[in-house]
């Protein structure tokens, strides 16, 4: 017969011994709900983008259902903050087409004690219009990109290339969160390239991207159309006019051929095609533009004769001779590329 020591304490509850002033582990751990949950959690989603709405935020995901409705239900656990050792396993199915049940198996320790319980979560879905698909659906916008070009047109490259921005930041701005910046429509018009667009912000990076790489300046036309919570909203035409010569232009000034390399503040920095070195010039409405060194023509050296080279004429395949220019540094065999000044019937080596 085991004795007990006068010094022990005894549990009020079940007069065993414990180690507390009051009950014992056993007693506390049978008297405390350990894990409870919300037996009811309605998670609103966008039957056209699959969003998933979290207090008042949407957020997108490609996360299954299954996999969503499990982590819902597991977020909607209360555990007590003494369980040790904690573990959990989900099953779920679905009862009907709008309704998820997860059962919740809870095994861990309190007060040293071994617990385990059952938990029940019914995920009940919600069609709800998520922000982004109500502002596309109702035409919604805050500006129009309009990207022109002075006394010319934009080029395919630069329209292909202006939509190509464009779309590459929505996608940046998606993924960083951003859902309600994004472009709602891209027009190619005659004159040039229009976007239309749901923020500022999106506006903002559109235009300063197009600008940085293609050149030219923007200028903002804002329009007052309404008031938001106090706040008045405006609508901002973008006017992005890109400059006359483009990247890459080469021009004849006062019988010389130069490829433009940047336009900046009324000047042009520019490679000399017949010196092979950097120059600036001013900008100037006079020069001629010979063509573009993306339309440029790889050519093959089967000569060099002193300061000359020859070559096959890509448009008629004579032979002919042009200078071999020393930045060139042309050798038999050699590859280069040459446009074609057609209204001065010359060859213009570009490299």
């Amino acid at each position: 017969m085991q004795t007990m020591n006068i010094q022990e304490n005894f549990c009020p509850k079940c007069g065993g011994p414990t180690e507390n002033e009051g009950i014992c582990n056993k007693c506390l751990a049978e008297s405390i709900e350990w894990i409870v949950a919300e037996p009811r959690v309605v998670c609103a989603y966008c039957p056209t983008c699959e969003s998933v709405k979290q207090g008042n935020t949407w957020s997108d995901t490609t996360k299954e259902r299954q996999v969503l409705a499990e982590e819902l239900a597991l977020g909607a656990l209360h555990v007590h903050n003494d369980v040790q050792d904690l573990h959990l396993t989900v099953e779920s199915h679905e009862p009907s087409p709008n309704r998820t049940k997860c059962i919740i198996h809870a095994e861990g320790t309190l007060y040293g004690v071994p617990k385990t319980a059952r938990v029940d979560v019914l995920i009940a879905w919600k069609k709800e219009q998520c922000d982004r698909c109500n502002r596309l659906s109702g035409n919604y916008y805050e500006g129009v990109i309009q990207v022109r070009a002075t006394d010319r047109t934009p080029d395919l490259h630069e329209r292909v290339r202006v939509e190509a921005i464009a779309t590459n930041i929505e996608e940046s701005l998606l993924e960083a969160g951003d859902r309600l910046s994004f472009v709602s429509r891209i027009d190619d018009t005659r004159d040039g390239v229009d976007i239309v667009i749901s923020s500022h912000h999106i506006g903002d990076l559109i235009t300063k991207q197009v600008t940085a790489e293609l050149g030219g300046r923007t200028t903002r036309h804002p329009k007052l159309f309404g008031e938001r919570d106090g706040k008045k909203l405006y609508r901002i035409t973008y006017l992005v006019r890109l400059p006359r010569y483009r990247r890459g232009d080469v021009i004849e000034v006062k019988n010389r051929y130069y490829e433009v390399r940047s336009v900046e503040s009324g000047t042009l920095k520019v490679f000399d095609l017949q010196e092979g070195i950097m120059n600036v010039i001013r900008e100037d409405d006079a020069y001629r533009i010979v063509a573009n060194v993306r339309d440029a023509q790889y050519v093959t050296v089967s000569f060099i004769d002193g300061d000359m080279a020859g070559i096959l004429d890509p448009d008629t395949f004579m032979p002919i001779t042009i200078p071999a220019l020393a930045w060139l540094n042309l050798a038999e065999g050699s590859a280069f590329r040459i446009l074609r000044d057609r209204e001065n019937d010359r060859i213009v080596p570009v490299g």
